[in-house]
Protein backbone atom coordinates (compact mmCIF):
# COMPACT_ATOMS: atom_id res chain seq x y z
CA UNK A 1 0.00 0.00 0.00
CA UNK A 2 2.97 2.24 0.59
CA UNK A 3 4.68 1.20 -2.67
CA UNK A 4 1.48 2.41 -4.50
CA UNK A 5 1.01 6.01 -3.15
CA UNK A 6 4.91 6.71 -4.07
CA UNK A 7 4.91 8.07 -7.05
CA UNK A 8 6.79 6.50 -10.09
CA UNK A 9 6.72 9.01 -12.66
CA UNK A 10 8.11 12.06 -13.13
CA UNK A 11 8.32 13.86 -17.08
CA UNK A 12 7.29 10.93 -18.68
CA UNK A 13 3.69 10.46 -19.96
CA UNK A 14 1.21 9.20 -18.02
CA UNK A 15 -0.21 6.12 -19.26
CA UNK A 16 -4.15 5.54 -19.71
CA UNK A 17 -3.94 2.71 -16.92
CA UNK A 18 -2.53 4.69 -14.36
CA UNK A 19 -5.32 7.27 -14.75
CA UNK A 20 -7.54 8.08 -12.66
CA UNK A 21 -9.61 10.72 -10.23
CA UNK A 22 -12.34 13.18 -11.13
CA UNK A 23 -12.46 16.76 -11.93
CA UNK A 24 -13.71 18.06 -8.51
CA UNK A 25 -10.16 16.91 -7.56
CA UNK A 26 -8.56 19.92 -8.75
CA UNK A 27 -11.37 22.26 -6.60
CA UNK A 28 -10.41 20.55 -3.12
CA UNK A 29 -6.36 20.86 -4.62
CA UNK A 30 -6.78 24.46 -5.12
CA UNK A 31 -9.23 25.97 -2.45
CA UNK A 32 -7.02 24.23 0.10
CA UNK A 33 -3.84 25.99 -1.30
CA UNK A 34 -5.19 29.27 -1.09
CA UNK A 35 -6.85 29.16 2.18
CA UNK A 36 -3.77 30.28 3.74
CA UNK A 37 -1.60 32.90 5.51
CA UNK A 38 0.35 34.27 2.82
CA UNK A 39 -2.63 34.57 0.28
CA UNK A 40 -4.67 36.48 3.61
CA UNK A 41 -1.44 38.88 3.80
CA UNK A 42 -1.56 39.61 -0.17
CA UNK A 43 -5.02 40.51 -0.11
CA UNK A 44 -4.21 43.08 2.79
CA UNK A 45 -1.59 44.72 1.19
CA UNK A 46 -4.53 46.22 -1.10
CA UNK A 47 -5.70 48.34 2.04
CA UNK A 48 -1.92 48.63 3.40
CA UNK A 49 -1.06 50.59 0.48
CA UNK A 50 -3.85 53.02 0.66
CA UNK A 51 -6.70 51.13 -1.01
CA UNK A 52 -10.62 50.90 0.88
CA UNK A 53 -12.05 48.03 1.57
CA UNK A 54 -15.37 48.35 -0.36
CA UNK A 55 -12.88 48.75 -4.01
CA UNK A 56 -10.33 46.55 -2.86
CA UNK A 57 -12.30 43.46 -2.50
CA UNK A 58 -14.12 44.28 -6.08
CA UNK A 59 -10.47 44.82 -7.54
CA UNK A 60 -9.08 41.61 -5.91
CA UNK A 61 -12.35 39.79 -7.29
CA UNK A 62 -11.30 40.93 -10.74
CA UNK A 63 -7.94 39.93 -10.90
CA UNK A 64 -8.37 36.44 -9.36
CA UNK A 65 -11.05 35.63 -11.63
CA UNK A 66 -8.69 36.84 -14.80
CA UNK A 67 -5.89 35.53 -13.62
CA UNK A 68 -7.55 32.41 -12.47
CA UNK A 69 -8.93 31.96 -15.99
CA UNK A 70 -5.46 32.10 -17.40
CA UNK A 71 -4.19 29.40 -14.96
CA UNK A 72 -7.35 26.71 -15.38
CA UNK A 73 -6.57 27.36 -18.75
CA UNK A 74 -3.15 25.72 -18.23
CA UNK A 75 -4.98 22.98 -16.00
CA UNK A 76 -7.19 21.54 -18.49
CA UNK A 77 -4.12 20.55 -20.43
CA UNK A 78 -3.38 18.07 -18.05
CA UNK A 79 -5.64 15.45 -19.00
CA UNK A 80 -5.11 15.69 -22.10
CA UNK A 81 -1.22 15.36 -22.60
CA UNK A 82 -0.78 13.61 -19.63
CA UNK A 83 2.13 15.35 -18.93
CA UNK A 84 3.80 18.18 -16.62
CA UNK A 85 2.80 21.73 -17.34
CA UNK A 86 6.37 23.07 -17.93
CA UNK A 87 7.34 20.01 -20.86
CA UNK A 88 5.07 21.44 -22.73
CA UNK A 89 6.83 24.69 -23.55
CA UNK A 90 8.96 22.75 -25.51
CA UNK A 91 6.57 22.91 -28.31
CA UNK A 92 6.82 26.39 -28.55
CA UNK A 93 10.79 27.30 -27.22
CA UNK A 94 12.23 24.33 -28.50
CA UNK A 95 13.68 21.16 -26.29
CA UNK A 96 16.19 22.77 -25.45
CA UNK A 97 14.96 26.47 -25.58
CA UNK A 98 12.61 25.70 -22.93
CA UNK A 99 15.17 26.27 -20.33
CA UNK A 100 14.95 29.50 -20.65
CA UNK A 101 11.48 30.26 -19.11
CA UNK A 102 11.97 26.52 -16.97
CA UNK A 103 15.20 28.28 -14.98
CA UNK A 104 12.87 31.42 -13.89
CA UNK A 105 10.55 29.50 -12.95
CA UNK A 106 12.52 27.16 -10.69
CA UNK A 107 13.96 29.91 -8.76
CA UNK A 108 10.40 31.58 -8.25
CA UNK A 109 9.37 28.58 -6.81
CA UNK A 110 12.41 28.38 -4.62
CA UNK A 111 11.73 31.57 -3.24
CA UNK A 112 8.17 30.87 -2.90
CA UNK A 113 9.07 28.15 -0.61
CA UNK A 114 11.40 29.87 1.48
CA UNK A 115 9.29 32.99 2.71
CA UNK A 116 6.15 29.92 2.92
CA UNK A 117 8.77 28.67 5.32
CA UNK A 118 9.11 31.33 7.61
CA UNK A 119 6.00 32.09 8.03
CA UNK A 120 5.02 28.41 8.99
CA UNK A 121 8.32 28.17 10.87
CA UNK A 122 6.88 30.57 13.35
CA UNK A 123 3.51 28.77 13.58
CA UNK A 124 5.52 25.74 14.34
CA UNK A 125 7.47 26.81 16.28
CA UNK A 126 4.91 28.38 18.68
CA UNK A 127 2.87 24.99 18.23
CA UNK A 128 5.93 22.91 19.34
CA UNK A 129 7.42 25.36 21.83
CA UNK A 130 10.75 24.95 19.73
CA UNK A 131 11.31 28.60 18.12
CA UNK A 132 11.33 29.65 14.80
CA UNK A 133 14.61 28.27 13.72
CA UNK A 134 13.65 24.58 14.60
CA UNK A 135 10.09 25.48 13.12
CA UNK A 136 11.58 26.29 10.07
CA UNK A 137 13.66 23.55 9.79
CA UNK A 138 10.95 20.50 10.52
CA UNK A 139 8.38 22.54 8.12
CA UNK A 140 11.01 21.53 5.74
CA UNK A 141 11.63 18.28 6.22
CA UNK A 142 7.65 17.26 6.55
CA UNK A 143 7.61 19.20 3.11
CA UNK A 144 10.62 17.71 1.53
CA UNK A 145 8.81 13.98 2.49
CA UNK A 146 5.47 14.88 0.89
CA UNK A 147 6.81 16.12 -2.36
CA UNK A 148 8.34 13.01 -2.51
CA UNK A 149 5.87 11.02 -2.02
CA UNK A 150 4.02 12.68 -4.60
CA UNK A 151 0.59 13.35 -6.33
CA UNK A 152 -1.56 11.08 -4.50
CA UNK A 153 -0.75 12.42 -1.24
CA UNK A 154 -0.70 16.16 -2.57
CA UNK A 155 -4.03 15.51 -3.24
CA UNK A 156 -4.83 14.38 -0.30
CA UNK A 157 -3.50 17.17 1.78
CA UNK A 158 -5.29 19.16 -0.58
CA UNK A 159 -8.38 17.71 0.44
CA UNK A 160 -7.87 17.62 4.22
CA UNK A 161 -6.41 21.39 4.07
CA UNK A 162 -9.60 22.54 2.03
CA UNK A 163 -12.11 21.06 4.85
CA UNK A 164 -9.88 22.08 8.05
CA UNK A 165 -8.87 25.46 6.59
CA UNK A 166 -12.27 26.40 5.63
CA UNK A 167 -13.85 25.66 9.05
CA UNK A 168 -11.06 27.50 10.88
CA UNK A 169 -11.56 30.67 8.59
CA UNK A 170 -15.10 30.51 9.17
CA UNK A 171 -14.37 30.69 13.01
CA UNK A 172 -12.07 33.43 12.39
CA UNK A 173 -14.25 35.45 10.39
CA UNK A 174 -16.93 35.82 12.70
CA UNK A 175 -14.33 36.31 14.90
CA UNK A 176 -13.22 39.59 12.66
CA UNK A 177 -17.03 40.54 12.46
CA UNK A 178 -17.41 40.96 16.61
CA UNK A 179 -14.84 43.78 15.63
CA UNK A 180 -15.35 45.25 12.39
CA UNK A 181 -18.40 48.02 11.37
CA UNK A 182 -19.38 46.44 8.03
CA UNK A 183 -21.90 48.74 7.80
CA UNK A 184 -19.64 51.84 8.22
CA UNK A 185 -16.98 49.87 6.03
CA UNK A 186 -19.37 49.66 3.19
CA UNK A 187 -20.24 53.51 3.22
CA UNK A 188 -16.55 54.32 3.14
CA UNK A 189 -15.76 54.10 -0.55
CA UNK A 190 -13.61 56.23 -2.91
CA UNK A 191 -12.96 55.00 -5.74
CA UNK A 192 -8.90 55.25 -6.91
CA UNK A 193 -8.32 53.94 -10.27
CA UNK A 194 -4.59 53.10 -9.17
CA UNK A 195 -5.23 51.61 -5.79
CA UNK A 196 -8.09 49.55 -7.83
CA UNK A 197 -5.43 48.57 -10.48
CA UNK A 198 -3.14 47.73 -7.64
CA UNK A 199 -5.84 45.39 -6.04
CA UNK A 200 -6.20 43.60 -8.91
CA UNK A 201 -2.43 43.11 -9.78
CA UNK A 202 -2.51 41.53 -6.60
CA UNK A 203 -4.92 39.04 -7.05
CA UNK A 204 -4.07 38.28 -10.11
CA UNK A 205 -0.19 38.14 -10.24
CA UNK A 206 -0.96 35.56 -7.01
CA UNK A 207 -3.33 33.21 -9.82
CA UNK A 208 -0.35 33.35 -12.34
CA UNK A 209 2.15 32.38 -10.32
CA UNK A 210 0.47 28.90 -10.26
CA UNK A 211 0.51 28.87 -14.03
CA UNK A 212 4.07 26.85 -14.27
CA UNK A 213 3.37 23.68 -12.39
CA UNK A 214 -0.92 23.51 -12.35
CA UNK A 215 -0.90 21.21 -14.94
CA UNK A 216 1.54 18.73 -12.72
CA UNK A 217 -1.77 18.35 -10.79
CA UNK A 218 -4.05 17.23 -12.81
CA UNK A 219 -2.33 15.06 -15.43
CA UNK A 220 -3.26 12.05 -13.89
CA UNK A 221 -6.74 12.83 -14.51
CA UNK A 222 -8.48 10.21 -16.93
CA UNK A 223 -8.18 11.25 -20.75
CA UNK A 224 -11.69 11.96 -20.89
CA UNK A 225 -12.14 14.37 -18.76
CA UNK A 226 -13.96 17.06 -19.89
CA UNK A 227 -11.50 20.03 -20.62
CA UNK A 228 -14.20 22.25 -19.59
CA UNK A 229 -14.60 20.26 -16.00
CA UNK A 230 -11.01 20.64 -15.43
CA UNK A 231 -11.29 24.50 -16.05
CA UNK A 232 -14.05 25.26 -14.20
CA UNK A 233 -13.40 22.59 -10.82
CA UNK A 234 -10.24 24.58 -10.96
CA UNK A 235 -11.31 28.14 -11.49
CA UNK A 236 -13.65 27.34 -9.24
CA UNK A 237 -11.20 26.17 -6.63
CA UNK A 238 -8.52 28.59 -6.98
CA UNK A 239 -11.18 32.00 -6.98
CA UNK A 240 -12.88 30.72 -3.86
CA UNK A 241 -10.50 30.08 -1.53
CA UNK A 242 -7.91 33.07 -2.78
CA UNK A 243 -11.17 35.72 -2.70
CA UNK A 244 -12.32 34.11 0.94
CA UNK A 245 -9.10 34.76 1.87
CA UNK A 246 -8.00 37.84 0.75
CA UNK A 247 -11.36 39.33 1.76
CA UNK A 248 -10.55 38.54 4.97
CA UNK A 249 -6.91 39.88 4.65
CA UNK A 250 -9.06 43.29 3.95
CA UNK A 251 -11.08 43.33 6.33
CA UNK A 252 -8.20 42.49 8.92
CA UNK A 253 -5.83 45.21 7.79
CA UNK A 254 -8.65 47.33 7.58
CA UNK A 255 -8.98 46.62 11.30
CA UNK A 256 -5.65 45.81 12.77
CA UNK A 257 -3.71 48.73 10.69
CA UNK A 258 -0.05 48.19 12.08
CA UNK A 259 -0.65 45.29 14.38
CA UNK A 260 -1.57 43.11 11.53
CA UNK A 261 1.63 44.67 9.45
CA UNK A 262 3.89 43.87 12.25
CA UNK A 263 3.19 40.37 12.95
CA UNK A 264 0.34 38.60 10.40
CA UNK A 265 0.49 35.22 11.94
CA UNK A 266 0.54 36.60 15.60
CA UNK A 267 -2.25 38.74 15.17
CA UNK A 268 -4.66 36.28 13.36
CA UNK A 269 -4.10 33.79 16.43
CA UNK A 270 -4.94 36.39 18.73
CA UNK A 271 -7.41 36.74 16.51
CA UNK A 272 -9.02 33.63 17.21
CA UNK A 273 -8.40 33.28 20.79
CA UNK A 274 -5.71 31.89 23.55
CA UNK A 275 -4.88 28.62 24.75
CA UNK A 276 -6.07 24.86 22.31
CA UNK A 277 -7.82 27.38 20.07
CA UNK A 278 -4.49 29.22 19.65
CA UNK A 279 -2.36 25.33 19.13
CA UNK A 280 -5.12 24.80 16.45
CA UNK A 281 -4.92 27.78 14.51
CA UNK A 282 -0.98 27.38 14.55
CA UNK A 283 -1.51 24.09 13.22
CA UNK A 284 -3.84 25.85 10.75
CA UNK A 285 -2.08 28.35 9.82
CA UNK A 286 1.10 25.19 9.13
CA UNK A 287 -1.03 23.26 7.25
CA UNK A 288 -2.43 25.73 4.86
CA UNK A 289 1.56 26.74 3.94
CA UNK A 290 2.43 23.16 3.88
CA UNK A 291 -0.30 22.53 1.22
CA UNK A 292 0.75 25.43 -1.19
CA UNK A 293 4.35 24.36 -0.33
CA UNK A 294 4.47 21.19 -1.28
CA UNK A 295 3.18 22.38 -4.84
CA UNK A 296 6.20 24.93 -4.39
CA UNK A 297 8.83 21.61 -4.30
CA UNK A 298 6.87 19.44 -6.30
CA UNK A 299 6.56 21.64 -9.24
CA UNK A 300 10.34 23.14 -8.82
CA UNK A 301 11.31 19.38 -9.18
CA UNK A 302 9.69 18.81 -11.90
CA UNK A 303 10.90 21.88 -13.80
CA UNK A 304 14.39 21.49 -12.85
CA UNK A 305 14.25 17.66 -14.25
CA UNK A 306 12.16 19.29 -17.47
CA UNK A 307 15.13 21.34 -17.76
CA UNK A 308 18.47 18.64 -16.88
CA UNK A 309 16.38 16.10 -19.31
CA UNK A 310 16.19 18.59 -22.11
CA UNK A 311 19.99 17.94 -22.57
CA UNK A 312 20.16 14.46 -21.72
CA UNK A 313 17.11 13.04 -23.42
CA UNK A 314 15.98 11.82 -20.16
CA UNK A 315 12.16 10.59 -20.25
CA UNK A 316 12.22 8.71 -17.06
CA UNK A 317 13.75 9.08 -13.49
CA UNK A 318 14.93 6.58 -10.80
CA UNK A 319 13.33 6.96 -7.25
CA UNK A 320 16.89 7.99 -5.87
CA UNK A 321 17.06 10.83 -8.43
CA UNK A 322 13.76 12.12 -7.67
CA UNK A 323 14.73 12.18 -4.15
CA UNK A 324 18.01 14.11 -4.60
CA UNK A 325 16.39 16.65 -7.10
CA UNK A 326 13.46 17.50 -4.05
CA UNK A 327 16.06 17.22 -0.90
CA UNK A 328 18.07 20.07 -3.35
CA UNK A 329 15.30 22.15 -3.41
CA UNK A 330 14.25 21.58 -0.23
CA UNK A 331 17.94 22.80 0.90
CA UNK A 332 18.53 25.78 -1.14
CA UNK A 333 14.86 27.41 0.18
CA UNK A 334 15.85 26.76 3.53
CA UNK A 335 18.74 27.94 3.54
CA UNK A 336 17.21 30.99 1.68
CA UNK A 337 14.51 30.91 4.97
CA UNK A 338 17.26 30.98 7.42
CA UNK A 339 19.10 33.69 6.04
CA UNK A 340 16.36 35.57 5.30
CA UNK A 341 13.45 35.13 8.64
CA UNK A 342 15.06 38.89 9.94
CA UNK A 343 14.92 41.34 7.41
CA UNK A 344 15.60 40.16 4.01
CA UNK A 345 12.01 38.27 2.91
CA UNK A 346 10.41 41.33 2.29
CA UNK A 347 12.79 42.86 -0.46
CA UNK A 348 13.00 39.24 -1.60
CA UNK A 349 9.47 39.21 -1.49
CA UNK A 350 9.54 41.94 -4.16
CA UNK A 351 12.22 40.38 -6.24
CA UNK A 352 9.87 37.35 -6.50
CA UNK A 353 6.94 39.25 -7.75
CA UNK A 354 9.74 41.21 -10.73
CA UNK A 355 10.06 37.33 -11.42
CA UNK A 356 6.29 37.26 -12.32
CA UNK A 357 7.27 39.52 -15.12
CA UNK A 358 9.70 36.85 -16.89
CA UNK A 359 6.96 34.08 -16.90
CA UNK A 360 3.55 36.14 -17.82
CA UNK A 361 4.87 36.10 -21.63
CA UNK A 362 5.53 32.64 -21.24
CA UNK A 363 1.71 31.66 -20.14
CA UNK A 364 0.40 33.89 -22.81
CA UNK A 365 2.84 32.03 -25.73
CA UNK A 366 1.46 28.37 -23.72
CA UNK A 367 -1.53 29.17 -24.40
CA UNK A 368 -2.09 30.71 -27.76
CA UNK A 369 -0.14 28.00 -29.26
CA UNK A 370 -1.83 24.87 -27.38
CA UNK A 371 -5.41 26.78 -27.85
CA UNK A 372 -5.14 28.55 -31.29
CA UNK A 373 -2.71 27.51 -33.01
CA UNK A 374 -1.77 23.74 -32.30
CA UNK A 375 -5.55 23.07 -31.02
CA UNK A 376 -4.44 20.99 -28.65
CA UNK A 377 -2.78 18.31 -30.77
CA UNK A 378 1.01 18.23 -29.68
CA UNK A 379 3.21 15.44 -30.29
CA UNK A 380 4.24 13.94 -27.61
CA UNK A 381 7.79 11.75 -28.62
CA UNK A 382 8.53 14.84 -30.51
CA UNK A 383 8.83 16.82 -27.20
CA UNK A 384 11.63 14.75 -25.67
CA UNK A 385 14.04 14.88 -29.15
CA UNK A 386 15.79 18.15 -30.07
CA UNK A 387 16.19 16.18 -33.63
CA UNK A 388 12.30 16.26 -33.93
CA UNK A 389 9.71 18.58 -35.13
CA UNK A 390 10.29 21.17 -32.05
CA UNK A 391 14.26 21.31 -32.52
CA UNK A 392 16.00 22.26 -29.91
CA UNK A 393 15.69 25.98 -29.85
CA UNK A 394 12.77 27.82 -31.52
CA UNK A 395 13.87 31.29 -31.73
CA UNK A 396 10.48 32.74 -32.86
CA UNK A 397 9.19 32.18 -29.35
CA UNK A 398 12.11 33.04 -27.53
CA UNK A 399 12.25 36.28 -29.63
CA UNK A 400 8.50 36.68 -29.12
CA UNK A 401 9.44 36.00 -25.24
CA UNK A 402 12.07 38.82 -25.25
CA UNK A 403 9.48 41.27 -26.48
CA UNK A 404 7.15 40.22 -23.96
CA UNK A 405 9.44 41.09 -21.63
CA UNK A 406 10.88 44.31 -22.56
CA UNK A 407 7.01 45.73 -22.94
CA UNK A 408 6.45 45.13 -19.36
CA UNK A 409 9.41 47.35 -18.07
CA UNK A 410 7.91 50.78 -18.19
CA UNK A 411 4.72 49.60 -16.21
CA UNK A 412 6.47 47.93 -13.59
CA UNK A 413 6.69 48.91 -9.98
CA UNK A 414 8.86 47.36 -7.66
CA UNK A 415 10.92 49.28 -4.63
CA UNK A 416 14.21 48.33 -6.80
CA UNK A 417 12.58 49.77 -9.84
CA UNK A 418 9.83 51.57 -11.27
CA UNK A 419 9.08 51.57 -14.96
CA UNK A 420 8.89 55.52 -16.40
CA UNK A 421 4.89 55.03 -17.54
CA UNK A 422 3.98 53.94 -13.86
CA UNK A 423 3.52 57.41 -12.85
CA UNK A 424 1.42 58.30 -15.55
CA UNK A 425 -0.94 55.53 -14.17
CA UNK A 426 -1.10 57.07 -10.74
CA UNK A 427 1.19 54.59 -9.93
CA UNK A 428 -0.50 51.31 -11.07
CA UNK A 429 1.42 48.16 -12.37
CA UNK A 430 -0.70 47.21 -14.90
CA UNK A 431 2.59 45.03 -16.38
CA UNK A 432 1.28 41.93 -16.41
CA UNK A 433 -1.40 42.98 -18.76
CA UNK A 434 0.78 43.60 -21.02
CA UNK A 435 3.02 40.52 -20.31
CA UNK A 436 0.00 38.64 -21.86
CA UNK A 437 -1.45 40.83 -24.26
CA UNK A 438 1.24 41.67 -26.44
CA UNK A 439 3.27 38.07 -26.32
CA UNK A 440 -0.58 36.41 -26.58
CA UNK A 441 -0.80 39.03 -30.28
CA UNK A 442 2.70 38.88 -31.33
CA UNK A 443 3.18 35.52 -30.83
CA UNK A 444 -0.54 34.21 -32.60
CA UNK A 445 0.56 36.15 -35.88
CA UNK A 446 4.12 34.75 -36.38
CA UNK A 447 2.55 31.36 -34.90
CA UNK A 448 -0.30 31.21 -37.28
CA UNK A 449 1.83 31.94 -40.28
CA UNK A 450 4.65 28.65 -39.49
CA UNK A 451 1.56 26.80 -38.69
CA UNK A 452 0.07 27.35 -42.56
CA UNK A 453 3.02 26.25 -43.79
CA UNK A 454 3.77 23.01 -42.12
CA UNK A 455 2.10 19.76 -43.19
CA UNK A 456 -1.17 19.54 -42.37
CA UNK A 457 -1.73 15.38 -43.12
CA UNK A 458 -0.82 12.51 -40.47
CA UNK A 459 2.51 12.07 -40.43
CA UNK A 460 3.75 8.40 -38.47
CA UNK A 461 6.76 9.45 -36.72
CA UNK A 462 9.70 6.63 -36.53
CA UNK A 463 9.39 5.62 -33.15
CA UNK A 464 6.53 7.13 -31.94
CA UNK A 465 4.56 5.10 -29.70
CA UNK A 466 1.02 4.99 -29.51
CA UNK A 467 0.61 6.89 -26.45
CA UNK A 468 2.69 9.29 -27.17
CA UNK A 469 0.35 11.25 -29.49
CA UNK A 470 -2.66 13.22 -28.66
CA UNK A 471 -5.34 10.67 -29.21
CA UNK A 472 -7.30 11.34 -32.63
CA UNK A 473 -4.65 14.14 -33.02
CA UNK A 474 -2.88 14.19 -36.57
CA UNK A 475 0.98 14.38 -36.07
CA UNK A 476 1.77 16.71 -39.18
CA UNK A 477 0.49 19.77 -37.59
CA UNK A 478 2.98 21.84 -36.65
CA UNK A 479 2.85 23.67 -33.19
CA UNK A 480 4.27 27.16 -34.37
Amino acid sequence: MAQAMVEQRSIDVIPDEERHGTAFSQFTLWLGANLQITTVVTGGLAVVFGGDVVWSVTGLLLGNLLGGAVMALHSAQGPRLGLPQMISSRAQFGVRGAVVPLALVVVMYIGFFASGSVLAGQAVGKLTHLGAVPGIILFALVTGAMATVGYRVIHALGRVASVVCALAFVYLGIRLLDRVDLADMAHQHHFSLPMFLLAVSLSASWQLAFGPYVADYSRYLPRTTSARATFGWTLAGTVLGAQWSMTFGVLVAATAGAAFVDDQVGYVVGLGGAGLIASFLYFVIALGKLTVNVLNTYGGFMSIVTSVSGFRGQRVLSGRARTAYIAGIMAAGTAVALAGRNSFLDAFADFLLFLLTFFTPWSAINLVDYYLISRERYDLAALSDPNGRYGGWRWTALLVYGVGVAVQLPFLSTSFYTGPLVAPLGGADISWIVGLVVPAVLYGVLGARRARSAPTGPAALPGTAPEACAPGAPLGRDAG
